[in-house]
């Protein structure tokens, strides 16, 4: 394995885009588990971190990271992130 480039996930679509529509039609803020469950339902592919790189180039913004997902969420709604995503 090149622990250069590691095997990272890549969500399609974006969480940062999934989890907006989610609390759209949801009506009102999502929970934590919520917003865990839209994680782990996610269609997500591995790729090499500089394929991820590339997309979120492309994309113009970086996704939510899995890992700390929640708490990047809130950050995201709060607007305090930098992100940029137009969802």
């Amino acid at each position: 394995m090149n622990t250069e480039d590691p095997v990272v996930p890549v969500f399609i679509p974006a969480l940062v885009a999934l989890l907006p529509r989610a609390e759209n039609l949801k009506g009102s803020p999502l929970t934590r588990d919520e917003v865990v469950a839209i994680r782990d339902n996610a269609v997500c592919m591995m790729l090499r971190a500089s394929a991820k790189a590339e997309i979120e180039k492309k994309r113009g913004y970086p996704d939510i990271d899995p890992e700390r997902c929640w708490d990047e969420w809130l950050q995201f709604r709060a607007g305090t992130s930098d992100r940029g995503a137009d969802t």
